[in-house]
């Protein structure tokens, strides 16, 4: 087929190929084309039929000259009339005179065979070297364009409709699979959520509840306040994924964790050669979180300079990475939290005003669990039911053990109460837990805690809180050196002496060597 394509042709394709953003809408689109080339070039009975994926017949969808109760007849087995052929062979077919032909069985019932003078032409739609299915158009006899021509241009237009048929085929699977992963994520944000609050029944935990609900699906920054181990972060988590970013990222930094110098880094990349050992440009994760969630965990412990960049990055959502001079732009949610008193730092100058008000927007206070003791019960049953499957021992706690429970103060919070459990989990022999089988510190109260039993911590935890314990007491008590011995910088010394716990007993050894005589406490001379 060498036929040349007319002016009118070559526009007719034009004003097809333009319809390819409608092609979600495929039906309605295929009839608009089919409308063109009745219109414009004189084609009768235009029509597209494909192929069903679950019969495997050859239906009509779309048609223009044809009434709603023919296009319904027009059904068709891949071995059945001419269409059934051209989809076979996937070959053009042409019929000079449908009255003459015998495959050809006017299952619509559209034509008047015996007045003669139409022509039939068909030719395959083809995907990937396929067939999928057949698009045809009457032709009266006297039409001045040969045969050849009308094939060579119909060959055309089934090229452009298999593609607005593949498009709709892409954006249907994409849309099956977005409402898969949606049924999914939504399935894990409830079974985390429920998780979170099954286990709340005081009125301090409803009020969170609430406001959870209400924030999660707006763009405002959440500032989560309360003490460690309340569960600020897993609020973050279903707070990301209770909003429209939960298909993006949901990128956490600890603030605490990091010597400033490489969290300024971390937070907002850094250029190649920007420092020493900079071999490569490197993005932050801020830049991670473009689209998504960006959560500051320990904000109260940022340095005033990283302050003044990240009131910048608040205001405007831009920086530049540590080198650069081209400003980024992030569209990333933020969600900040301390166990830090913000107001009071701002008072005494060691965290910015501005900053402050700005991450404020939504403040939420997470109850510690000494302000929510009718939850103790259930959390306790629900992690002793969790350990209990991970170690295979069904265990219990007797009511009075329960009493114990709700009268601590847990200092830890959730954190601890699900540190302990596990604990209890790893040494019980037998089903119960009683008094007799709880740490001490639990009876004698908080006063003694340090003292007669660390507060319980996860494995990792313990070897870590003893090599930091190890390292104080073989310096005296002397923080900064026993940072250096550890190779931690004084912040994250800082940091873990609180996180541990150890932090009185610090103070209790400053006292006693700002004051020898106490405690029959002397200091020892160093060399």
């Amino acid at each position: 087929m060498e036929a040349k394509l007319s002016e009118l042709e070559l526009k007719v394709l034009y004003d097809i190929s333009r319809m390819a953003g409608q092609a979600l809408q495929l039906d309605q689109t295929l009839e608009s084309v089919l409308r063109i080339l009745s219109r414009s070039l004189a084609m009768e009975r235009a029509t597209v039929t494909l192929r069903d994926p679950e019969t495997g017949y050859l239906k009509i969808h779309a048609s223009h000259g044809m009434l709603e109760e023919e296009k319904k007849r027009g059904i068709y087995g891949p071995d059945e009339g001419i269409t059934g052929l051209i989809f076979r062979t996937a070959q053009p077919f042409v019929v000079p005179d449908i009255s003459r032909e015998p495959l050809f069985l006017n299952k619509t019932r559209s034509r008047n065979i015996e007045k003669g003078s139409i022509a039939f032409i068909g030719v395959p739609i083809q995907l990937q070297g396929r067939p999928i299915g057949v698009i045809s158009v009457d032709r009266l006899f006297e039409s001045e364009v040969s045969f050849e021509e009308d094939m060579c241009f119909l060959t055309i237009v089934a090229t452009l409709i298999a593609q607005f048929v593949s498009l709709n085929l892409q954006v249907r699977e994409r849309e099956r699979t977005a409402a898969r992963e949606n049924l999914a994520l939504k399935a894990e944000v409830s079974e985390k959520y429920n998780h979170f609050f099954m286990v709340g029944v005081s009125p301090a935990m409803m009020e969170l509840q609430q406001l959870i609900d209400k924030v999660a699906p707006s763009r405002a920054s959440v500032l989560l306040l309360g003490q460690s181990g309340t569960g600020k972060t897993l609020i973050a988590r279903i707070i990301h994924e209770m909003s429209t970013r939960a298909r993006c990222p949901f990128v956490k930094i600890n603030c605490a964790a990091l010597p400033e110098a490489l969290l300024e880094s971390e937070l907002f990349g850094h250029e190649k050669g920007a420092f020493t050992g900079a071999t490569q440009a490197k993005p932050g994760r801020f830049e991670e979180a473009d689209g998504g969630t960006a959560f500051l965990d320990e904000i109260g412990e940022l340095s005033l300079k990283l302050q003044a960049k990240l009131l910048r990055f608040l205001q405007d959502r831009e920086f530049e990475r540590l080198g650069g001079t081209r400003t980024r732009r992030v569209d990333a949610r933020m969600i900040a939290a301390t166990n830090r008193d913000l107001a009071e730092a701002v008072n005494e100058g060691a965290f910015r005003g501005d900053l402050y008000y700005r991450l404020n927007v939504f403040p939420i206070q997470v109850p510690p669990l000494h302000d929510r003791r009718e939850d103790i019960p259930l959390l306790a049953d629900y992690f002793l039911e969790k350990a209990a499957r991970e170690y295979g021992k069904p265990l219990h706690f007797t009511p009075r053990s329960i009493e114990v429970l709700q009268d601590y103060p847990w200092p830890g919070n959730v954190r601890e109460l699900e540190n302990l459990i596990e604990r209890l989990a790893i040494m019980m022999e037998g089903p119960l837990i009683d008094i007799k089988q709880l740490p001490s510190f639990l009876i004698f109260g908080p006063k003694d805690a340090a003292l007669l039993d660390p507060e319980p911590l996860s494995r990792l935890e313990e070897l870590e809180r003893k090599e930091i314990l190890a390292a104080l007491e073989r310096h005296r008590w002397i923080q900064s050196r026993a940072a250096q011995h550890l190779g931690l910088t004084s912040r994250q010394m800082g940091y873990r002496v609180k996180k541990f716990g150890l932090d009185r007993m610090l103070k209790d050894h400053r006292r006693r060597r700002s004051n020898p005589q106490d405690s029959g406490y002397a200091p020892v001379s160093t060399p």
